[in-house]
C-alpha cells in the first residue's frame, strides 16, 4: 500500500476538507516520527492518512473505526495497517503493541489542538507557532474542548515521548505541509 493508494481511499470516502487536513497532519507527524526512529516513513504515513477514512460514513464510536476495517480489507490494505487503525481508539479494545501504533495514538489528538491554536493566532499560521502558545491554550479547558487533554497525556506517555517535546515535534512536522493544511 503506497501513499497514492491511501489517498485514493481517503478521497473515495471523505468529502470534508477539514477531516482530510486532519489526516494529512497526522500523516506528516507519523512520517516525522518514522524518520526519527529509523522506521518506514511510507508505511507510517499511510497509517496516518487512513486512520479516520471512515469517520464520515461511520461517525459514532459504535462504528468508527471498527466498521471501516472490512472496507480497508476490500481495498487490499495490509493487516498491519488495519490493526494500527483499529488500535488508535481506546474504545475498540485493540491493544497498541508496536511503536507505529503508539505513534498514531499520540499524533491523532494533538494535531487538532495544534491546528486550533494556530487558527486563533493573528497570523493563522504554523510558521510562528511555538510550544509556549500551545502550553498557554492547554490550560484553558474551554479552548478546543474537544481535544481530550487526558488522552493526549496518556498517549504521549505510552509513546515514551515528553508531552512538550512531542508538541514541538508535531508542530515541525505540520509546518512541512502547512500550505496543504491551510496554515
Amino acid at each position: 500500500m503506497n501513499r497514492q493508494q491511501a489517498l485514493d481511499i481517503v478521497h473515495q470516502y471523505v468529502k470534508n476538507e477539514n477531516l482530510i487536513r486532519h489526516m494529512l497532519a497526522v500523516e506528516a507527524a507519523m512520517r516525522f516520527y518514522a524518520e526519527k526512529f529509523g522506521e518506514d516513513p511510507e508505511l507510517w504515513g499511510v497509517v496516518g492518512l487512513l486512520h479516520d477514512f471512515d469517520w464520515e460514513i461511520h461517525p459514532t464510536l459504535q462504528e468508527h473505526p471498527q466498521a471501516g476495517a472490512p472496507i480497508l480489507r476490500q481495498h487490499g490494505v495490509p493487516e498491519e495497517i488495519i490493526h494500527a487503525v483499529l488500535s488508535h481508539a481506546d474504545h475498540t479494545g485493540i491493544e497498541r503493541t508496536t511503536r507505529m501504533e503508539k505513534a498514531l495514538y499520540a499524533c491523532d489528538e494533538i494535531t487538532g489542538l495544534i491546528t486550533a491554536v494556530a487558527l486563533v493566532r493573528p497570523s493563522r499560521s504554523l510558521s510562528d507557532l511555538e510550544v509556549s502558545s500551545v502550553k498557554k491554550k492547554w490550560k484553558d479547558k474551554a479552548f478546543a474542548a474537544g481535544a481530550n487533554r487526558q488522552e493526549i497525556e496518556k498517549a504521549t506517555q505510552e509513546f515514551g515521548v515528553d508531552l512538550w517535546e512531542h508538541v514541538g515535534n508535531v508542530i515541525v512536522a505540520m509546518r512541512g505541509i502547512a500550505p496543504e493544511l491551510g496554515l
